[in-house]
């Protein structure tokens, strides 16, 4: 009996899908505090949930530790503590995937209980019990690429090939999962952007989206509000609405199986304009 979970016949990925992206942290760099603290209770992540299911997210990803560029790692029991009431009521309301943004072993086993059918992992399993966690939780995992730690990773990332790089880490990653007994079905990946690259390394990793396509693995891509279409645009993060959506339907347009958005709306109109505009003409 195969072991892979059923994200793929719910989604298919004949179309590219929207990841809404849940932050329960006070400091991730685009919405921190707004969804966690003292002074948010849980029906406001409910109802923002809600909203973004409405708008079109197919997909909830929930974090409770920041990876912004300089963020410090939590305790095991502060992301619990911030995600596992968030699961718990958002499985109880919502049919759509939730995914588990967490390099954490004990977090992606407790999630996984909890409703979680997909693992987001940062760091690509490379945290000390990851590998075996994820493993045994039997759920879909997508491997991020991050050069360094979110401690450092903007301290002057260098590459000789961006892309080659990446891509090889990655695959390098993918036998890993495989020797440890995932499925290869199980697998996506996600280039990084932003975690460790410049904004060269960035359009190059975009421009050659194809490149990771070719490994036949689904690949994601998130890149809402990030500090590359900042230096592209000269917009600050609360002004990136625009330049987000049109980067994601960009990469929907190019192949990608997923977008990791803030601004599902926005997101999913430029996706169906570029869509009906561009078919047929690649």
């Amino acid at each position: 009996m195969t072991r892979v979970a059923r994200l793929w016949p719910d989604l298919g990925f004949s179309t590219p899908q929207i990841m809404a992206v849940l932050n329960v942290t006070p400091d991730s760099f685009s919405d921190g505090g707004l969804l966690y603290g003292d002074h948010v209770p849980l029906q406001t992540v409910i109802d923002h949930a809600a909203s973004c299911i409405d708008a079109g997210a197919t997909l909830l990803d929930i974090g409770g530790e920041s990876t912004r560029p300089g963020a410090l790692p939590v305790s095991v029991d502060t992301e619990l503590e911030r995600v596992i009431p968030v699961i718990d009521a958002l499985a109880a309301r919502f049919d759509v995937v939730l995914s588990i943004d967490t390099s954490t072993p004990q977090v992606m086993l407790e999630a996984a209980r909890r409703g979680a059918r997909l693992i987001n992992d940062v760091r690509a399993l490379t945290r000390e019990g990851a590998l075996e966690a994820a493993y045994a939780t039997g759920l879909p995992v997508c491997l991020m690429h991050m050069q360094g730690s979110p401690e450092t990773m903007q301290n002057n990332p260098v590459y000789q090939d961006p892309v080659d790089e990446v891509l090889d880490w990655l695959m390098a990653r993918v036998e890993v999962c495989i020797n440890q007994g995932f499925d290869r079905q199980q697998l996506l990946l996600d280039p990084g952007f932003g975690f460790g690259k410049t904004l060269a390394h960035n359009v190059a990793l975009f421009r050659n989206l194809r490149r990771f396509l070719e490994t036949g693995l689904p690949v994601m891509v998130g890149v809402s509000r990030k500090s590359m279409l900042g230096d592209i645009t000269g917009r600050p993060i609360e002004q990136r609405v625009t330049a987000s959506a049109t980067a994601a339907a960009i990469a929907a347009q190019s192949g990608a199986a997923i977008v990791r958005v803030h601004d599902v709306a926005e997101t999913r109109d430029a996706m169906m304009v570029m869509q009906t505009l561009m078919q047929g003409t690649q």
